[in-house]
């Protein structure tokens, strides 16, 4: 089996991180790994914003919860939050930026990383705390939230049993 194809069998979302960081040039690879994702005609529409420093962390769980209705966290303790937000003006933009947030996570996994997708990035910046973060970060423009990928050292194993596959999951035509 290929290690493209061994990743996407085996990884698998986390939800419960270490509090380890993860050394700069592991991030900096899984970030490679995001902006080599396939976007509409070349366009690349998305963004990704890396988020280390916990009070910014906390910020965006504390925001994220309050559109969830809940004070729990909804990154699980992860130590870092990749934010994907994608340009609006370009049709293609939710799909290009769900392939980043699939790069993201295979990478992690590749480099022994956990990671998860956590939604609700989109109601998060529309909201004006979210679009003064992006002011400060001195982002421009129409983006729209795709997701968030948390990432961190498993406190379980990197690849917890997957589900059975489901019945007629492929149909073919020949």
């Amino acid at each position: 089996m290929t290690q493209t194809l061994d990743a996407l069998k085996n990884r698998r979302s986390i939800r419960s991180f270490k509090q380890d960081p993860i050394p700069e040039d592991v991030l900096n690879t899984i970030l490679e790994a995001g902006v080599y994702a396939p976007t509409g005609m070349g366009k690349q529409a998305p963004i990704i914003i890396a988020v280390t420093n916990k009070d910014v962390r906390d910020q965006l769980s504390k925001m994220n919860a309050s559109i969830m209705g809940t004070d729990k966290d909804p990154f699980y303790g992860a130590p870092v939050v990749l934010v994907v937000l994608a340009d609006k003006s370009i049709p293609t933009h939710v799909y290009d930026g769900s392939c980043v947030m699939e790069n993201l996570m295979l990478a992690a996994y590749d480099q022994g990383v956990g990671s998860c997708w956590i939604h609700r990035a989109k109601e998060e910046f529309e909201s004006e705390e979210g679009k003064e973060i992006l002011k400060s970060l001195g982002i421009e423009g129409e983006y729209e939230g795709i997701g968030h990928v948390i990432l961190g050292y498993p406190e379980g194993k990197l690849s917890p049993t997957p589900k059975e596959r489901k019945e007629n999951y492929i149909y073919c035509i020949k």
